[in-house]
C-alpha cells in the first residue's frame, strides 16, 4: 500500500509541476474581478468543482454551483469556471456557449485546451494529466479512469485559494473562514 500511495503522490506532483503558472494567475485574477462566480463539471470533476465553490464561499466570494436549485441566471460580468478533462462534455459545451452569448467570461480547467469548450473560453488552464480517454499524449498512471486529472484539478484549485488568501489576507484569517463554515451539521 505504501508504494501505491507514493506512486499516486509522485504522479500528481509531476502533473502539477508542468502547469503554466501564468494561466493559474489569470484564473485567480478573473476570480477576484468577477461579479459572481459559477462553477460546473460533471461526475468527479463536478465534485471537485463543488469543493472549489465551497472554499470560494468561505473566502467571501459570491459563488454558485450550476444545476443547484438556488443558482440564479448568469449575467454579464459573471465568471463561469468549467472543469472538464476532455473539454468536450456536451452539457458543459452548452453552458459555455450560453455564457458567451450573455457576455460572461468562461474559464476552462482541462487537459485539452483545443477542445470545444477551450475554443469558447477566455482562459484555459491545462492540467497535463491522464483522463479516462487514455490518449497517447497523456502521462501514464496506475490510477483508474480520470483520477489523476481530478486529483490534480483539486490540488491546483486549492492552491489558487491559498494564493487568493495570501494576496488579500484582510478579514480572511482561519477564524474568519471558519465562521463561514457550515454550522448546521
Amino acid at each position: 500500500m505504501k508504494k501505491i500511495i507514493e506512486t499516486v503522490a509522485e504522479e500528481v506532483s509531476g502533473v502539477l509541476g508542468q502547469i503554466d503558472e501564468s494561466k493559474t494567475l489569470e484564473l485567480a485574477n478573473e476570480l477576484q474581478n468577477a461579479k459572481r462566480i459559477f462553477i460546473a463539471g460533471t461526475g468527479r470533476s463536478g465534485l471537485v468543482g463543488k469543493v472549489f465553490a465551497m472554499r470560494l464561499m468561505h473566502c467571501g466570494y459570491s459563488v454558485f454551483v450550476v444545476g443547484e436549485t438556488i443558482t440564479p441566471s448568469i449575467e454579464t460580468g459573471d465568471l463561469l469556471v468549467l472543469i472538464s478533462g476532455s473539454g468536450n462534455t456536451g452539457s458543459l459545451v452548452q453552458y459555455a456557449g450560453k455564457a458567451k452569448e450573455i457576455d460572461a467570461k468562461v474559464v476552462l480547467v482541462t487537459t485539452n485546451v483545443d477542445s470545444l469548450i477551450g475554443q469558447l473560453s477566455d482562459i484555459s488552464v491545462r492540467i497535463p494529466a491522464a483522463t479516462k480517454k487514455r490518449i497517447a499524449s497523456e502521462p501514464s498512471t496506475i490510477q483508474p479512469l480520470g483520477s489523476q486529472f481530478d486529483q490534480s484539478a483539486h490540488l491546483l484549485l486549492d492552491a489558487i485559494i491559498v494564493y487568493l488568501l495570501q494576496k488579500s489576507p484582510e478579514g480572511k484569517s482561519h477564524s474568519n473562514l471558519n465562521q463561514k463554515h457550515a454550522n448546521l451539521e
